[in-house]
């Protein structure tokens, strides 16, 4: 069985040189490539590794000589990495439970369930009643449709996906093991204000609020997602409040992601593995959030934003920017605040040797001089502090500083309200 290297290469629009008629069944790692296997050598780095395999076929970087690597067949793209992407489409084994378009005896259909042609439902899948599956789609093991919940053409639902009712799927969706979608939203509220509230308003300052229960605000809303859309294992999207939870065209959502209620994605956006999206946020075009990302409430992230793992995100970002850092701050800011935290211990060093030096020259016959020279040191420092309180200078990390800070009342940590990322 397998594929012919020109199959190949004709079906990912690559070139194929050499015995084109060699075939391959799978495709490995060069150093662990059988006789009848594509090594992958996409990069010089990876030849040396094809002596320790047995491969005779590989598909190689432009321009390199593969008959000097001892080939008889090599595939070469202007961009191996995207070819890889055809690649594996055309080499995917599957997973074992879809081979042929059937449904499980033991699977459950709901009362006016549409399920469309060539359909394969796996063993202990419940679909709702009113559910609609497109045509050619693949439902896993265990896996659960809610009531008039619509899925598109060609959808593939591994095991244990949950798709809750009312839920709108485009096509061509694919659902990693365990994924949820439509669960409710976290959304609780008390009688009267309470504590967290009067903290987030004063940032810092919890106030005089008593202990309160938490009333559920249920979730009337639903999902929609948009088509060619990619959720990673045990990752969740909750339904709206009132309007809809939306993730829009081509967006690839990696596993453990949390995707809040009412938050609405653009298109062709990654959310990486760990990301967390408190409510109502909305997320423009082609926007990348790193690993362990989370972005606050109710804020906007402009297209084509790029955030840096563990960038925490507390205020609207405008196109364009590349964030890092908690809370988040242009990538090169932050690097040079991190430049500068690292210097630290040398300048107070430093400090300590000139006040050690200042101080030691009070007994010599020129400690008038070096009096004056303190008085003028502590003047300045008194000088600058009064003018960083009187003009409302800013901290690092994008905090104003009130213009009455240090005086009591609702703010007496000096800080207020406004924030921005730098």
């Amino acid at each position: 069985m397998g594929h012919t290297i020109k199959d190949i290469a004709a079906a990912i629009g690559a070139d194929a040189m050499g015995d084109v008629e060699l075939r391959v069944g799978m495709v490995r790692e060069p150093a662990s490539a059988g006789c009848d296997d594509l090594a992958l050598v996409i990069d010089p780095k990876y030849a040396p590794d094809l002596a320790l395999g047995q491969a005779k076929a590989a598909m190689v970087w432009q321009g390199a000589d593969w008959q000097a690597m001892g080939l008889r067949a090599a595939i070469t793209a202007p961009r191996p990495r995207y070819a890889m992407a055809g690649l594996s489409a055309l080499m995917d084994p599957g997973t074992g439970f879809h081979t042929d378009p059937q449904i499980d005896k033991s699977a459950v259909i709901g009362i006016g369930a549409q399920i469309g042609e060539n359909v394969s439902i796996g063993a202990l899948s419940v679909i709702g009643a009113g559910a609609v599956i497109g045509n050619g789609s693949i439902i896993g093991p265990l896996c659960f449709v809610g009531a008039d919940a619509r899925i598109g053409d060609r959808a593939l639902l591994r095991e244990g996906v949950k798709v809750a009712g009312r839920a709108q799927i485009g096509a061509r969706f694919i659902a990693q093991p365990g994924a949820c979608i439509g669960g409710d939203g976290f959304s609780f509220v008390t009688p009267e204000v309470s504590s967290v509230e009067t903290a987030r308003e004063t940032l810092g300052d919890q106030g005089d609020t008593d202990p309160q229960n938490w009333a559920r605000i249920h979730s009337l809303g639903s999902v929609q997602i948009g088509d060619d859309v990619e959720l990673g294992a045990n990752c969740c999207i909750d339904r709206g409040t009132v309007r809809d939870t939306k993730i829009g065209n081509g967006v690839k959502i990696d596993n453990l992601a949390q995707i809040g209620h009412n938050v609405t994605i653009g298109n062709d956006c990654l959310i990486c593995a760990q990301v967390g999206i408190a409510g109502s946020t909305r997320i423009g075009n082609n926007v990348v959030l790193g690993g362990q990302t989370g972005v606050s409430d109710n804020l906007f992230i402009g297209d084509r934003v790029i955030t840096g793992g563990a960038t925490k995100v507390l205020s609207n970002i405008p196109e364009g920017r590349v964030m890092l850092g908690y809370p988040a701050v242009k990538m090169e800011t932050h690097l040079e605040i991190y430049k500068s935290l690292r210097r630290l211990p040398r300048m107070l060093r430093d400090v300590a040797a000139l006040q050690k030096a200042i101080f030691k020259g009070d007994k010599t016959p020129n400690s008038r001089s070096n009096q004056s020279l303190k008085e003028r040191v502590n003047g300045g420092q008194r000088n600058r502090n009064s003018n960083h309180c009187r003009t409302g200078a800013s901290r690092p990390g994008g905090y104003r500083i009130g213009q009455h800070a240090g005086r009591t009342g609702d703010r007496q940590s000096g800080v207020s309200g406004e924030h921005f990322c730098n």
